[in-house]
């Protein structure tokens, strides 16, 4: 059975939502802390400094659009929402597409030849072309003679 929620209820952000929402908020961080280290370090001669601000640039910057890239690949999105089984309505069958009783032929009926058609002819009765065997054979006997 479907569970509904109720709508005063608070909705989930789904995980990959919240990955984004975070990697959004830490390169936005890094907009804002990296200038302001550098500020800090250009008026102060601290060692300690410069590399706070090397790492904060490295961590927002690189961190943030990873931590999306991550969120939106690897993490579950929202569920879809649950939308309630159709009540179950049976549908007449269809009328039947082939009607067994009635017998038609697809082709139209046969007719005889044309009235102009000529017969084929016997071709038992035609004479046999010599072999080529033959020819050759005769000239042979030909040379033997003018010799």
């Amino acid at each position: 059975m479907p569970v509904y929620q109720n709508p005063d209820e608070p909705v989930k952000i789904s995980p990959r939502r919240k990955g984004v929402k975070q990697g959004g908020m830490l390169l936005l961080a890094g907009a804002v802390l990296v200038p302001l280290f550098g500020v800090m370090t250009s008026f102060s001669n601290s060692t300690f400094l410069e590399i706070l601000t090397a790492f904060a640039a490295i961590i927002c910057f690189v961190g943030g659009p990873l931590r999306m890239l991550y969120a939106a690949v690897f993490e579950e999105g929202a569920p879809n929402p649950f939308r309630p089984p159709r009540p179950y309505v049976p549908v007449p069958a269809p009328p039947p597409q082939f009607n067994p009783h009635v017998q038609q032929s697809a082709l139209p009926p046969q007719s005889g030849p044309p009235p102009s058609w000529r017969s084929r002819p016997i071709t038992a009765e035609l004479v046999n072309p010599p072999s080529v065997t033959e020819n050759t054979t005769r000239l042979l006997d030909r040379d033997e003679r003018k010799e």
